[in-house]
């Protein structure tokens, strides 16, 4: 399934997508971590004269006028580099905010090193299917300075230039290490052959493919898929299964307006056409080591991960309690519940009940987060939620208020480290 900004919906729609990490496209975290890390940034603020302090100065000057810096960013990029056009998809507007959205990261994190680490050693890695190599950075270090320097006049000096010199002298390096480490396990993409394509509904498909060399990843994951009529255009689709002893994968992709990557794979891919997958990804994992019960959410192709979760837990051959809520807008938009009730029938520790939203007015998973209310009590389950984002909000406010330590509730935010700090 695609997931622009949990593991459910696709990448290429404008709802919040979370879409394929381009130069500065933002990662995942759990969001326990995100709610934690969010308090923690809600009441801090820097000393205005450390290097923390001018990163943040400038931040707050050029938020409202973000669209103006990304665009001059990326003028002076294609202008002083013009080689660099080539590592960039032709559809520059999915990337507009991206830019942002890592020098808001970098800001809020440079005094953070653990988790800016892990960010941006998670987009060092991803980079590498763009074909991004070490002596591109400092180009796009020039470029971004020079943009900066340009919106920011009121904050801008040569403290803060300096600030921010060593601040992406720092975020480059950490890029660069990661691609390199990586390099030595791993391909930085994969050819997949599509070897079955199943049609759903007239806008949802089952993709499976065939890796050309072992793809490891665990149930739960995601990782980005592009396809040979749009390249470097890459969007996130969760694996909609654990891990087969034949390697094929299996996604669920729902065509969206304008959408790409999602419309290629649902009306043009057939059998026999390859495409490329990126790394797997993503912390929606199940924890083998505890025996709580799974309590799952999934809306719309959101039930794709879901599925992939049940199939690791009856894998591990350790019968936890799960419990799986499926939710859609309409009877009919419950397009795998027929996989889901068989598997019900097979194990009888888990259990699927179907939550449709009521009226032409209710959004995809509207009802969903608080159908939960019903049934319980929940405080041994460790939760797991894939859908829209709105869907994802309510369902971690929900769980919270019926007694589910943060800390166990997983899902892959779109958020991620920026966007719960706003």
């Amino acid at each position: 399934m695609d997931a622009p900004t949990t593991t459910s919906a696709d990448g290429d729609s404008s709802g919040g997508g979370r879409r394929g990490a381009g130069w500065f496209g933002a990662s995942p975290q759990h969001p326990q971590d995100a709610q934690r890390d969010g308090r923690r940034d809600e009441h801090r603020d820097a000393d205005p004269t450390s290097d923390v302090g001018l990163l943040q100065r400038t931040m707050a000057e050029i938020e409202p006028i973000a669209d103006k810096v990304t665009s001059h960013f990326y003028s002076l990029l294609f202008l002083r580099h013009p080689d660099l056009r080539a590592l960039f998809p032709a559809a520059m507007d999915t990337q507009r905010d991206r830019l942002f959205r890592a020098l808001l990261t970098a800001a809020t994190h440079a005094d953070d090193t653990a988790t800016l680490a892990a960010y941006l050693s998670h987009l060092g890695r991803g980079h590498r299917k763009y074909g991004t190599l070490p002596e591109h950075y400092p180009a796009v270090g020039e470029c971004l300075i020079g943009a900066l320097s340009r919106y920011a006049p009121r904050s801008w000096g040569p403290r803060t230039e300096s600030a921010w010199v060593a601040a992406y002298t720092t975020i480059s390096q950490i890029m660069i290490d990661a691609a390199a480490e990586d390099a030595l396990r791993a391909p930085a993409w994969w050819g997949a052959e599509v070897v079955a394509h199943d049609m759903r509904t007239p806008d949802v498909a089952v993709v499976t493919v065939r890796p050309d060399q072992p793809y490891p990843f665990l149930a739960g994951q995601y990782t980005t898929l592009e396809t040979p009529w749009w390249p470097r255009v890459w969007r996130h689709y969760s694996f909609a299964g654990a891990p087969r002893s034949d390697g094929l994968l299996s996604f669920h992709v729902k065509a969206v307006p304008a959408g790409w990557v999602s419309n290629a794979l649902v009306h043009r891919v057939r059998p026999g056409h390859v495409i490329r997958l990126g790394p797997p990804a993503g912390s929606m994992t199940v924890d083998h080591s505890t025996n709580n019960g799974l309590l799952c959410l999934g809306g719309g192709t959101g039930i794709a991960p879901i599925k992939a979760l049940v199939e690791d837990v009856a894998q591990h051959g350790r019968h936890r309690s799960v419990q799986v809520f499926y939710g859609a807008r309409r009877d009919h938009d419950l397009y795998d519940i027929e996989t889901m009730l068989r598997m019900q029938q097979s194990h009888p520790w888990l259990s699927v009940r179907p939550v449709v939203d009521d009226g032409p007015g209710g959004g995809l998973g509207a009802r969903l987060p608080e159908a939960v209310y019903e049934y319980g009590p929940w405080h041994t389950y460790d939760a797991y939620l894939s859908g829209p984002p709105g869907m994802i909000r309510r369902g971690v406010d929900t769980l919270v208020d019926i007694g589910i330590p943060a800390h166990r509730i997983r899902h892959d935010s779109v958020e991620e480290l920026v966007g719960a700090r706003n």
